[in-house]
């Protein structure tokens, strides 16, 4: 896990400044590699490459990078990890290619000379990189399926340039920093900004899955090389039906195989723990194939302590079941509180979410390790959340009233007015205005403000222009388009593409390499969901949900893990943004005043304000 950035200069005349941008640019995210830094400028001084290091494969000098290839010229700096690096080692070595390191970016840079871009069907892992072709005089970008892995990029008359983070463009470069209405109305709208988006028109996001070409004519068009949505819209079309034992042992073998996959390191690989069948499941799964005492972590907050919001107790249990070293490490109110604005300090772009990683990343950190396995995705996979079984019921509700004269304005005005006098949840409106198409629905549920109430928090104008251009319903539908009837594998592909994306997977990565931690996701795997996805679709009722994922391990979680209420990662951020001197800005707007205004909404605000004041609305 490593920094990237780079630069390919469009006229001779920029690029005597090029190594000193590169070099302030780089040490900006000196958290995400502290281990090693490289620069590297090819022979013509056209192309200029920097990297910074967290090393986990092959922890010699050897491993460093910009890595180059001495036969052709080609250099490579690469984030993330390629988990099956050995295997295809194998294969390039058998084609007769020889190696002078042990890692997995010298395998990426041959697979690429041996394979061309086809190599990208290989690769298991998660993964951004930055790859100059010397021979094609061309620099090629490409993302990993799920977007584990950011990597962000602006480009100018002068020339382009790319970084794993926002932050540091923004401040080391001559950018558009105007506001982009699209990245911050979709941000409203979600939680979180939307890719190819970003807080400012002059910086876009690789999109997930996609390639990008770059050449001295400037860059050509991201093309998408595969699909999270796409391989649902497949499992959907053509779905396996498994009885009750060979669905239980296709799902065992299939995360196994993650499992075994997303260990493959050089230094020792923890795990959190919380009380949850994710992060359980894998923890039993990983002790059945132990070399050593797997080491795993809880967090436990001091206002919570013996209450039903206690995480510590059944994950002591659980660690006890499985055998590992555990560590409970409790939080008083008042140092998390105090950790909070250091959290909202190392985030790279706004989010609503975030800070319970960040913290347990921290104290992971801590005890020495530099890699952890994180149960994220396992709701999205699954079908964990609530809103699995409670969008279909809406659904079928509002069909039957559709047709019917007058009754959807009526309720929507009902609604409206129930609203404000808070009779009702702020988005109630929606279900009615919106109407009952899937995608619709899913906005309302996993929407933080609805299109209509922007006005209220946001400039006019930049409102109209973000909607027009973001056009989010649509792009909603696009994502289940040809298999909305199916309701799994559609909230599923838009969970995937919206909310494990840009908002957990984003949060997963800024908060764990802020502390210079690698976090690993073995639910969150293209190869697994390949193998998973059609036999989830068309499975039996009685094994719908993630208990056929409690099942997984040889030893079962208990039975009180496995009935345990859905509880997720509780802190009181409300109390704490009221008493915030540096996120106030929400008190300046009375649409954030009541009593019942939830705190993601305030927060939302507040993080705006703080990056673009001129464009929310105090009054």
């Amino acid at each position: 896990m490593c920094a990237i950035a780079g630069h390919l200069c469009y006229r001779s005349s920029d690029k005597y400044s090029v190594a000193d941008m590169l070099t302030s640019v780089s040490r900006a995210m000196r958290n995400r590699g502290p281990d090693a830094e490289g620069q590297w400028t090819s022979k013509s001084q056209q192309v200029h490459l920097a990297h910074r290091r967290l090393s986990i494969l092959d922890l010699s000098p050897a491993g460093n990078q910009p890595f180059i290839d001495a036969e052709t010229g080609c250099a490579l700096v690469f984030n993330g990890e390629i988990y099956n690096f050995r295997e295809l080692r194998i294969q390039l070595e058998r084609a007769g290619y020889r190696f002078r390191s042990e890692g997995d970016t010298e395998v990426l840079i041959k697979g690429y000379l041996h394979w061309g871009e086809k190599v990208l069907e290989r690769l298991r892992g998660m993964f951004a990189f930055g790859l100059w072709d010397e021979r094609k005089q061309a620099l090629w970008l490409v993302r990993d399926p799920y977007g584990i892995k950011p990597l962000y990029y602006t480009d100018s008359t002068t020339g382009f340039f790319f970084a794993s983070q926002v932050k540091p463009i923004v401040e080391y470069l001559e950018i558009d920093r105007r506001p982009d209405p699209a990245g911050i109305v979709g941000f409203m709208l979600l939680g979180s900004v939307p890719e190819p988006y970003t807080c400012y028109r002059g910086v876009r996001s690789l999109p997930a899955g996609h390639s990008l070409w770059v050449t001295g004519n400037g860059p050509g068009v991201a093309a998408c090389y595969a699909s999270v949505a796409e391989t649902w819209r497949n499992a959907a079309l053509n779905s396996v039906r498994l009885d009750g034992p060979e669905l239980n042992e296709q799902v065992r073998s299939a995360v196994l195989s993650s499992v075994q996959a997303h260990r493959v390191a050089d230094v020792p690989v923890g795990a959190f723990l919380s009380a949850g069948i994710d992060s359980g499941s894998l923890v039993g799964l990983m002790a059945e194939h132990r070399q050593v005492k797997l080491r795993t972590l809880t967090l436990g907050f001091s206002s919570f302590k013996n209450s039903g919001r206690d995480e510590t107790i059944l994950a002591e249990q659980m660690a006890a079941r499985y055998g590992t070293h555990h560590q409970t490490v409790w939080i008083s109110d008042e140092q998390a509180e105090a950790d909070w604005p250091i959290a909202l300090a190392d985030m790279d772009q706004p989010t609503v979410d975030g800070f319970n990683t960040w913290l347990v990343s921290k104290h992971m950190a801590a005890s020495g390790l530099k890699v952890v396995v994180s149960g994220v995705g396992g709701d999205e996979l699954f079908g964990g959340y609530t809103h699995f079984a409670e969008l279909p019921v809406w659904q079928r509700r509002l069909r039957r009233v559709e047709g019917l004269p007058g009754v959807l304005p009526a309720l929507t005005a009902g609604a409206r007015l129930a609203s404000r006098f808070g009779l009702v949840h702020a988005k109630a409106e929606g279900l009615a205005r919106l109407g009952s198409g899937l995608a619709e629905l899913y906005l309302v549920k996993k929407g933080l403000f609805l299109p209509w109430e922007l006005p209220q928090i946001l400039d006019t104008d930049l409102v109209r222009e973000g909607l027009a251009a973001l056009q989010l319903t649509m792009r909603l539908n696009e994502v289940i388009d040809g298999f909305s009837e199916h309701s799994y594998p559609s909230i599923a592909a838009l969970d995937a593409s919206y909310f494990l994306r840009n908002q957990l997977l984003r949060d997963s990565d800024w908060a764990s390499m802020a502390h210079s931690l690698e976090l690993r996701t073995p639910l969150v795997d293209f190869e697994l969901l390949k193998i998973l996805a059609p036999v989830l679709v068309n499975r039996p009722a009685s094994q719908s949900g993630k208990r056929v994922l409690a099942l997984a391990p040889s030893l079962a979680l208990p039975d009180a893990v496995v009935n345990r209420p859905k509880s997720g990662f509780l802190l009181p951020l409300d109390r704490w943004l009221k008493q915030s001197s540096v996120l106030c800005d929400w008190r300046e707007n009375r649409c954030l005043q009541g009593t019942k205004v939830p705190f993601a909404r305030r927060l939302a605000f507040s993080l705006i304000a703080n990056i673009h004041p001129e464009v929310v609305v105090r009054q």
